[in-house]
């Protein structure tokens, strides 16, 4: 077996992988990047993002001309109750793509950003799988399978490996979900449904027992199916099938021209991932830190994990580099250290958003409420976007404003 030594190893090849290996390798540092699938495949993850996850897309260099290629500009989210009540989070852009929300086309954003890392220096491998990864020492030790096994030994692995990620496991740092057990749906479908106007169309979202749909459109005149189902639904998913589940959910929806899409033939294979959600007691260790879903998911009804994984790159980034360039005092721990001043509050918030929407009649009233509201929707909205902080939407005043009679 064969054994080389690198600055960073990554553990996974979606978008906080190749951002952060990328970032790493404009520094000059010795990057491999090692990804188990051999080539693009479609797998459940997040489609929607809100102006920010353009923003920080391009805070890390990716071009305004490249993103036009990937990303379809959404005008807002409009969210629809099990009861009918209807209200738009909308994010304030004028629809062009600089501002808008947006519905990332994954099977073209990710090749991007993997060839944006290689053009970077990083040592892109494809269809590796970090068999085993051993963080005990110094220098973390992966042991890699594919065409070339091999040893890989670097002063800082990240990982990048979703909500079951082998390097979390390694650190022993994995905690139960803190919501019950959930399971989600995620596939592509011809978009036929019409649209009114000449501006970009709306996400939409809506909210039934024990589960939600998303539905965003994204380049090539698709539409993304995103459904999320809680506990009740496992023994229907057990009996029926996730495809059929999925046609059950679309076929129930409010508007007919939503409802048509369980007529269409998914255009991929329907990805199912349960759990859904992943905790972690710490980010970072000597030689180790976690990124994207791996770091901890909380779904945030929305859809903001794209701009959470791209933030989470740049902050790894900035700590790998400060730590390997010798700074004084530099460590991995201040990563893990920004995340929670960055994200701690909105995770609170996005449990406080998880548990009005497990209980039917609550959500009822808090969205009739917002409907009726407009700056109490309009904070909602910047808020859930991470447009604004998350504090305002725990401030005492606003949520006297949100759930006053």
């Amino acid at each position: 077996m064969t054994a080389e030594t690198v600055d960073v190893a990554v553990v996974g090849g979606g978008p906080a992988g190749a951002i952060a290996a990328m970032l790493l390798a404009r520094e000059g540092r010795d990057v491999v990047l090692l990804e188990r699938a051999p080539r693009w495949r479609w797998r459940a993850c997040g489609v929607f993002a809100s102006p920010a996850g353009i923003a920080a897309l391009r805070d890390v260099g990716v071009s305004t001309d490249a993103l036009r290629a990937v990303a379809e500009p959404l005008a807002a989210m409009e969210v629809i109750s099990q009861r009918g009540t209807r209200f738009r989070l909308d994010y304030g852009g004028t629809g062009d793509l600089a501002d808008s929300a947006v519905g990332f086309q994954r099977a073209s954003l990710d090749p991007l950003l993997l060839d944006l890392a290689r053009t970077a220096g990083a040592d892109v491998r494809l269809g590796v799988t970090a068999d085993r990864v051993d963080i005990a020492s110094a220098h973390a030790r992966l042991v890699i399978a594919g065409p070339e096994p091999g040893e890989v030994v670097a002063r800082v692995v990240i990982g990048a490996d979703g909500l079951r990620s082998r390097v979390a496991g390694a650190a022993r740092v994995t905690r139960p979900a803190p919501l019950g057990p959930r399971a989600a749906l995620t596939f592509h479908v011809a978009d036929t449904r019409a649209r009114s106007g000449a501006g970009a169309p709306d996400a939409r979202m809506f909210v039934f027992d024990h589960g939600y749909v998303g539905l965003a459109p994204v380049p090539g005149g698709l539409v993304n199916v995103g459904i999320v189902l809680g506990r009740p639904w496992f023994a229907r998913l057990r009996q029926m099938g996730g495809p059929a589940v999925a046609r059950a959910v679309l076929g129930a929806l409010p508007d007919a021209g939503d409802r048509a899409l369980s007529a269409q033939e998914p255009v991929d294979h329907v990805a199912g991932i349960t759990p859904l959600a992943q905790a972690v007691s710490r980010r970072a260790g000597s030689s180790w830190l976690l990124v994207g879903d791996a770091s901890g998911f909380l779904d945030p009804f929305t859809g903001e994990g794209l701009h959470r994984a791209i933030v989470s790159a740049r902050l790894a980034a900035e700590a790998v580099a400060g730590l390997l360039a010798g700074g004084a005092g530099a460590r991995l721990s201040d990563y893990d250290e920004a995340m929670r001043a960055r994200f701690g509050t909105k995770d609170l918030v996005s449990r406080i958003v998880q548990a009005f929407l497990g209980r039917p009649a609550l959500f009822e009233y808090a969205a009739r409420r917002l409907a009726s509201r407009a700056r109490v929707r309009e904070t909602m909205g910047l808020v859930i976007g991470d447009l604004a902080p998350a504090t305002r939407a725990i401030d005492p005043r606003y949520l006297a404003a949100l759930l006053a009679p």
